[in-house]
């Protein structure tokens, strides 16, 4: 496996765009994404759980029940959320992609991000989806990122080449998610593409699986949001054998899936709003995998925890706190924990019980940039990781006037 530049038109088949058009105010933020696939392709998603959810989420669950599309579209700067209306313009949204690309709008998955409760201004949206259909190249994927963000500070985009059964496949994506980010089955948002050829039923458990193992193990702020979505399309041009069976092809297919995957969760929690550093926890010694990610997102998610990292405090009785209230099978008198980034590793409890340790060298090692905290639970043998990002001044700053 290696990684590639670009991502969702680095896979065979795929063109993308992105423009302005008048949903946001600042006329240098694009606000309107457009990907396109060549021919017909299996597709999979995977959504929030929040019983809140966004009208494009209801939209695209219907259009992808046939486990196909060809397109999707998707604006940022309003959530098009708890509005009236709301069904009728996604399903718009659909039917204007649609009519520019020459498809049925059946065939388009539709999202969008932003603020919740403002009705979603559907005209410019309709004026320029002409001009974001002529747009469409395989250059077109860093305009695509760009329109999907909204308080990100940097372009979340990947893209890895792998073999199935002797044929090069690519596999790539994109996300937005800075903050309301504590997912349920998807991130915030995230486009994949792939040129593999795998059979929807696959290709959706493959989503599911991965997801579960990195976009949920992302924790900004303990919010998960109404609009979360990650869906994946498949074109079929790499020319492999079809995956129809669990085996060696989809085991490959599922670590390259993972590799895109988990780039993007990291470049999510390192994004986090007002983030100073990237968080990863590391759980060993659970006695199963369900009980290493349930400690995992414990750790990450404690506001405590990302306030101590914020202020390099090894305060190392917050991270027994957050794995104590969690729903991991936890005995803390079993417990190890360290913390360890570039600047050198510090052991901070073993047995449940405090160390010695240089309260200098640790803040030394807390102020890098990406900070693990190694928790060893001496249970069993299953491991599992999170990551999230310190909670700063900034959170507050941004999400106090995020509105308005």
């Amino acid at each position: 496996m290696k990684h590639l530049d670009g991502s969702i038109t680095a896979p065979l088949g795929f063109l993308a765009a992105g423009l302005h058009c008048g949903i946001r105010k600042n006329r240098l933020k694009k606000d309107l994404m457009l990907i396109f696939a060549e021919k017909p392709c299996d597709a999979a998603a995977v959504y929030t759980q929040n019983r809140v959810k966004g009208a494009p989420i209801v939209v695209t669950q219907k259009n992808l029940a046939s486990g196909s599309a060809r397109a999707v579209i998707c604006n940022s700067g309003n959530a098009n959320t708890c509005n009236a209306d709301g069904i009728e313009k996604a399903e718009q949204m659909c039917a204007f992609a649609a009519q520019a690309l020459g498809i049925r709008p059946d065939q388009v998955v539709v999202a969008s991000t932003g603020v919740i409760g403002l009705p979603l201004p559907i005209a410019p949206i309709k004026k320029a989806v002409p001009s974001l259909a002529k747009a469409l190249s395989r250059e077109g994927s860093i305009a695509a990122v760009d329109a999907i963000m909204t308080t990100d500070t940097r372009r979340k985009q990947f893209a890895v080449e792998f073999e199935l059964g002797g044929k090069a496949c690519r596999i790539g994506g994109i996300a937005k998610g800075s903050g309301m980010i504590h997912p349920n089955m998807a991130t915030m948002l995230s486009f994949l593409t792939t040129d593999a050829d795998i059979e929807p039923a696959l290709l959706y458990e493959a989503l599911l699986d991965t997801a579960r193992e990195t976009f949920n193990m992302v924790s900004i702020d303990g919010d998960t949001s109404t609009n979360d979505m990650a869906c994946i399309l498949a074109s079929g041009l790499a020319g492999n054998a079809r995956v129809t069976a669990r085996g060696a092809e989809y085991d490959a297919f599922r670590e390259a899936l993972g590799e895109v995957c988990t780039c993007l969760a990291r470049e999510i929690a390192r994004d986090g709003e007002g983030a100073s550093r990237l968080l990863e926890c590391r759980v060993t010694g659970a006695k199963c995998t369900e009980d290493a990610r349930e400690a995992a997102k414990s750790v990450i998610g404690s506001s405590l925890v990302k306030a101590a990292m914020f202020g390099a405090d090894a305060n190392w009785g917050r991270v027994l706190c957050a794995l104590g209230y969690s729903a991991a099978r936890v005995d803390p008198l079993l417990v190890d924990v360290a913390f360890s980034s570039k600047g050198g590793r510090v052991n901070v409890c073993k047995s449940g019980t405090g160390l010695d340790f240089s309260e200098e060298e640790a803040a030394a090692v807390l102020k890098c940039d990406e900070v693990v905290i190694h928790v060893d639970l001496n249970e069993n043998e299953a491991s599992a990781v999170a990551w999230g990002c310190d909670l700063t001044y900034g959170y507050v700053k941004i999400n106090g006037d995020y509105r308005t």
